[in-house]
């Protein structure tokens, strides 16, 4: 498991555009809330992503960027967008190499079944590409308005 004060994995990886995403091109200027979840277009996981989509401005006013990971492709990135009319990059990791490198690629037992699944998870990056935040198995409830207020607290340590 990640935990704060650690610097965050590296990355590199293709959002909905099939477009190029990196961690170090926000290095200095961006603060990032990299969250992950295990699928588009399903009750939690919509409900998540439209609460970051209607802070969004929010987000933005502190220089930081919000971006969603799942294992889903670049055009299931899209569609759910354009449902939904998100305002934030989601990442396609259909390797799962974003989601191990973040330790979100876990185990979970359904109806007496082991299956491997994205824990939902968000981390919280300074713009020195620190951990702020490492939250494994969060639930979506509240959970947006809580992670702005964490980013508000790093404006005030100057971060």
């Amino acid at each position: 498991m990640l935990e704060k004060n650690q610097m965050a994995p590296e990355f590199s990886s293709i959002n909905q555009d099939e477009k190029g995403v990196e961690l170090v091109s926000f290095k200095g200027s961006k603060n990032v809330v990299l969250y992950f979840y295990p699928k588009d277009d399903t009750p939690g996981c919509t409900i998540e992503a439209n609460d970051f989509t209607a802070l969004a401005n929010e987000f933005a006013a502190l220089d930081t960027v919000v971006i969603g990971v799942s294992k889903d492709s670049c055009a299931s990135h899209a569609d759910f967008i354009a449902k939904f009319g998100l305002k934030l990059d989601l990442l396609a990791d259909e390797s799962g190499e974003l989601c191990v490198k973040y330790d979100v690629w876990r185990e979970k037992v359904k109806n007496g079944e082991t299956t491997m699944a994205i824990l939902r998870s968000t981390f919280i990056i300074d713009k020195q590409g620190k951990l702020v935040e490492a939250l494994y198995g969060v639930n979506h409830e509240g959970h947006v308005q809580a992670m702005l207020e964490r980013v508000k607290q790093l404006q005030y340590r100057g971060s």
